[in-house]
């Protein structure tokens, strides 16, 4: 069934008003006629059952028939601080991190960072790019929620905002020794309301940006014997994590 993200205001008492390229997609893309059911969620949490009403000019009315709360969600808010890569690598990082459940992307500036986003106007247009992928990703897996893709920041940055909102701060180093330390943040992690993952660029983390992160409490955690691509390891954290993550919520009902 087609799903699609409103804001919040579009949603009225008993219908939802489509505007823009969602509307010129249910309506001359999909050719939805009058009566068709279709699946539309407001970006917090909460999915509509509709069917379409009616169209506009310029704007496609949905008639609800169902409020759902979304089921979909971790039940821990998951930020992935990401290294900017190389190319289009970025894009493939969040696609896939949308899909395995993070709340949001932080693209982060390291020391061996390659690419340099120096123009405000071209920043703009690939963070406005981050943000459509990271919606398409969403409709595909069926997420409440439309995960947010940040405007870069620097390392200790991205460190001291993960501090600030208390969560629990995952860096896997290559250097790090033994699978222990893994396990045992995983542990704690899947029990914590928010968790960052920090994942090196090309090149990987320096000493001083691995060392900064365990100065504030910062997990060291090994991903096991192989060195990881950056486009790798982000995956690899988050596929475990989840499955943890899942397999716990499910032992609590």
């Amino acid at each position: 069934m087609p799903r699609f993200f409103v804001d919040p205001e579009a949603v009225g008492k008993s219908t939802i008003t489509v505007t823009e390229g969602d509307y010129n997609h249910i309506r001359n893309v999909l050719r939805m006629r009058i009566g068709e059911p279709i699946t539309v969620c407001d970006g917090q949490g909460t999915e509509y059952a509709c069917t379409v009403e009616s169209y506009g000019e310029r704007e496609c009315v949905l008639k609800i028939e169902e409020r759902i709360a979304s089921a979909v969600e971790l039940p821990v808010a998951i930020t992935l601080c990401q290294g900017l890569p190389k190319k289009d690598k970025m894009e493939l990082i969040i696609q896939k991190a949308v899909e395995l459940g993070v709340t949001c992307v932080v693209p982060v500036m390291c020391e061996r960072t390659i690419v340099k986003l120096e123009d405000p106007k071209k920043e703009a247009r690939k963070v406005e790019r981050f943000g459509a992928i990271a919606e398409a990703a969403a409709k595909q897996s069926g997420r409440g929620i439309v995960p947010e893709v940040t405007h870069p920041v620097s390392w200790k940055q991205a460190v001291n905002d993960a501090v600030g909102r208390g969560d629990v701060i995952l860096v896997p180093y290559e250097n790090a020794l033994g699978m222990r330390a893994t396990v045992d943040a995983f542990a704690e992690a899947i029990k914590a309301s928010g968790v960052s993952i920090f994942i090196g660029p090309e090149g990987g983390l320096t000493r001083d940006e691995v060392a900064y992160a365990e100065s504030t409490g910062a997990k060291i955690i090994s991903l096991g014997r192989r060195i990881l691509r950056t486009e790798t390891a982000g995956i690899a954290v988050l596929s475990a994590l989840m499955l943890k993550i899942e397999e716990a919520s499910e032992a609590d009902v």
